[in-house]
């Protein structure tokens, strides 16, 4: 199966995938890798080549090792970048990727811990989804009634498959399963008038003012991952979902840790953080792991010092955490 692979980012989350994209030469991907940007790019992607043959303005590829590319694609959408994720896998399956039988969509704070020849099987089976922390909602979770009330007056009908609710950082497809991204798009443009517009997220400080308006449950508190999982419910086709574990989120194998909340991995004071009783997560060990492998982001001497204070982290966290995930 020939797969490709995309992200989004804009900021310093570039660093994120630098990390993303060592940790899947390590595990065997071999393939192009779209990421989709806002802003400019930085520094280690310099020396990337425009790419004209990729048929979108701006584009330009760097040739990460003989088996993989890395393209970075400029984005002009108005939408934020955490809503514009069905958007960016229909686009590139329709053309800078026509030839991919797969296409696996992370957020850029996840690494790939697992052999890429899982996923391939994984796809296979439906479409991949992999359970979010705050999960499960029932079928008469008042948040899944607030979905089916709502896009009955779209005219979309929604039926009940699974007490799972997925985290939006990850989404796979098969070719055969394409039809789903349409379905995901069209339930975010519905979602867009109770939000204020698909430029608002639930990183958005407008979000967060409308949420704290609104009831606990509200049908979109989590917007394109609420979306995601009513297009769950809209759609027919076969779904494959991996429960917590897959992201490190309960107990189990973990296949692509999550950096969830915040601070990310690249901006976290590693000591402090273990001194206030977090104790390091595995996407922290395994970010800082994936980092300088192929792409190089961090001087060896910066490195080092992260390294060191993970080491001081790992003894400090063995007296004092207050839990993780």
């Amino acid at each position: 199966m020939f797969s490709a692979i995309c992200t989004l980012f804009e900021g310093d989350y570039h660093y994120g995938v630098a990390s993303l994209v060592n940790s899947l030469i390590d595990q065997g991907f071999c393939g192009p890798v779209y990421a989709g940007y806002k802003g400019s790019l930085p520094q280690w992607a310099l020396a990337g080549k425009e790419d004209q043959e990729l048929n979108w303005p701006g584009a330009t590829t760097l040739n990460v090792t003989d088996n993989l590319q890395l393209h970075f694609l400029p984005i002009t959408s108005n939408y934020h970048l955490t809503n514009y994720k069905p958007d960016f896998m229909i686009g590139l399956l329709a053309d800078a990727a026509k030839n991919a039988d797969a296409m696996f969509y992370f957020d850029p704070d996840i690494q790939v811990i697992a052999a890429w020849s899982f996923f391939n099987e994984w796809v296979s089976c439906g479409v991949a989804l992999a359970e979010d922390v705050n999960s499960p909602l029932t079928n008469n979770h008042p948040r899944r009634v607030a979905w089916r009330r709502y896009y009955k007056n779209c005219g979309i009908a929604l039926s009940f498959k699974n007490s799972i609710y997925a985290n939006g950082g990850f989404v796979g497809v098969s070719r055969d399963n394409e039809g789903f991204l349409q379905q995901w798009k069209i339930m975010q443009e519905e979602m867009a008038a109770a939000i204020g517009g698909l430029g608002i997220s639930i990183f958005s400080r407008d979000l967060v003012v409308l949420n704290n308006e609104q009831e606990p449950f509200d049908a979109f508190g989590r917007t394109d991952q609420d979306a995601l999982n009513a297009a769950v419910e809209a759609w027919d086709g076969e779904y494959s979902f991996i429960g917590k574990e897959a992201m490190g989120f309960g107990q189990g194998t973990c296949i692509i840790p999550h950096a969830l909340g915040s601070p990310k991995p690249w901006r976290k004071n590693i000591i402090a953080n273990s001194l206030a009783g977090h104790p390091l997560r595995l996407s922290d060990r395994t970010f800082w792991q994936n980092i300088n492998t192929n792409i190089i982001t961090h001087s060896k001497s910066s490195l080092k010092k992260k390294r060191l204070a993970m080491m001081i982290a790992a003894f400090i966290g063995r007296f004092y955490s207050r839990g993780t995930f």
